[in-house]
């Protein structure tokens, strides 16, 4: 361990004995992390911080990857999801060429395709003739209100039929949310003739999936909190354990935050780590008018769609009706130039997935009810939504206790050059554990995803496994994505 990590434990150590760390109370139980993925997003894991903090990370915009195009898609577009399935990308989306079409058969619901989630192309499939022609890529017309915000999953219940194996959910608040499914992602037909969901507004996407920690389907949808359309935009949740039979809603808490329009809440299972909800939600900014009428006829935005303004924003959740919102700001904030800053822009498509190993991707759509509409990719390290962060001076994080299963404790992490990581594995009481103290731990210098925490005696954290212990982190210069206990 380099003198300055001492140097750092030394006195952190003694403001802790000071302060004294007493052990868990007897109802008071242990985290069981087991063998899952934690990313730093939250205090989950932290007891205490010492001169560090929370960071969300901006992802970073890699430009266009589609343009809205054709005459079945056009300026309104919206209401993204990205399946990733095997090595192929999909990608679906509302195709909307006028204003004022919401909840009609104006509406289509198109696809495209890749095999990097990078470069998209929209196969001509022929089911659908629209505007004279069977050369397009619409998966569903003349099915309104279903095409108006059609919002599939792809089922990874292990009991999930094959010809079921996508999913959907789709509709307004006069038909309800009806139940789709389809064995190719491509074809579709409705489950039933009856709505599975009808106590909302479902002015918005409405997205659900098979969560694997709850053992359940998961519906997070539109209500509002006053009565019809007033109030505040937000969201509820419904659960279900066979697709077509839902619990009543239950309205989703923001912790003590203030309350702001969530337009779209984008609420997944991350890919990484299916225990962790990550909502990559719009928020709406209604009448935050940022353009004159000027500079509006300037970009040939629709007249009724320059009044507003909405950024994305990082929302997780761990199970039952609880978002965290431990940060405030954007997450994606819109860009530069006046297309930006109109309604409805800048809202993200449902689900972050994986475009490289050490990459994730998350989409947005651009440029609303403009001609020039479109979705931008936006990418992330792995695991990158935020990490726990030392400044130069460094400091520590003192986890909760908790137990696990596995033999080795791996970090996604990076340093500076000057910087490093060091870990320390204690008892409850906050005493060091001999074998696995800081003053035995080689530092962590340099940027991974999966690195080994080793000590003197080596890796093997195997002699702890089920025990309660607590997790002392001392760093310098470095940012802390995500630990894991791994077989």
């Amino acid at each position: 361990m380099s003198n300055r990590l001492l140097q750092i434990a030394a006195l952190t150590l003694a403001a802790r004995l000071l302060a004294g760390l007493a052990p868990a109370a007897a109802d008071d139980k242990p985290l069981e992390l087991n063998d899952r993925r934690e990313l730093l997003v939250d205090g989950y894991l932290i007891e205490k911080l010492q001169d560090l903090r929370l960071v969300s990370h901006e992802p970073r915009d890699e430009g266009v990857v589609l343009r809205f195009d054709k005459p079945w898609e056009g300026a309104f577009c919206g209401y993204t999801t990205v399946i990733k399935d095997g090595p192929l990308y999909r990608l679906y989306y509302r195709g909307l060429p006028k204003a004022k079409g919401d909840g009609s058969n104006l509406e289509t619901t198109c696809y495209a395709e890749s095999q990097d989630g990078i470069t998209w192309n929209k196969p001509e499939l022929g089911l659908f003739k629209i505007n004279d022609s069977w050369k397009n890529n619409v998966i569903l017309a003349d099915a309104a209100p279903a095409t108006h915000n059609f919002s599939p999953f792809l089922d990874t219940c292990p009991e999930a039929l094959a010809e079921e194996r996508f999913k959907a959910l789709a509709g307004t608040e006069k038909s309800g949310l009806m139940a789709f499914v389809s064995a190719d992602g491509i074809h579709w037909q409705r489950r039933g003739a009856e709505p599975v969901l009808s106590k909302g507004l479902f002015d918005s996407q409405n997205v659900s999936f098979w969560s694997e920690a709850e053992q359940r389907y998961l519906c997070y949808f539109r209500t509002w909190t006053g009565d019809g359309y007033t109030g505040f935009r937000t969201v509820s949740r419904s659960t279900s354990t066979d697709f077509i039979h839902w619990s009543d809603p239950r309205a989703m808490s923001f912790g003590d935050t203030p309350m702001e329009h969530i337009y779209i809440n984008q609420t997944h299972a991350y890919f990484n780590a299916p225990h962790l909800y990550i909502a990559a939600a719009a928020r709406f900014m209604p009448n935050r008018r940022v353009l004159s009428e000027e500079q509006a006829r300037q970009i040939n935005v629709d007249p009724g769609y320059f009044n507003d303004c909405s950024d994305v924003v990082l929302m997780t959740s761990r199970g039952g009706t609880v978002y965290d919102r431990t940060f405030m700001e954007a997450f994606i904030a819109p860009g530069i130039g006046w297309s930006n800053w109109v309604s409805r822009s800048n809202y993200p498509a449902l689900n972050v997935v994986p475009t490289g190993e050490d990459e994730m991707s998350i989409y947005v759509n651009q440029n609303y009810a403009q001609p020039s509409a479109c979705l931008h990719r936006y990418s992330l390290r792995r695991d990158g939504f935020a990490s726990l962060t030392a400044s130069y001076q460094g400091g520590e994080m003192l986890s909760k206790t908790l137990t696990f299963s596995g033999e080795r404790l791996l970090l996604n992490f990076r340093t500076s050059a000057a910087g490093q990581i060091g870990v320390e594995i204690c008892e409850e009481s906050g005493k060091p554990i001999p074998g696995f103290t800081l003053a035995e731990c080689r530092p962590l210098i340099g940027n991974e995803l999966n690195r080994s925490v080793v000590w003197t005696h080596g890796e093997s954290v195997a002699a702890l496994s089920g025990r309660p212990v607590r997790l002392r982190v001392v760093m310098k210069d470095a940012h802390l994505y995500a630990l894991q206990f791994s077989r």
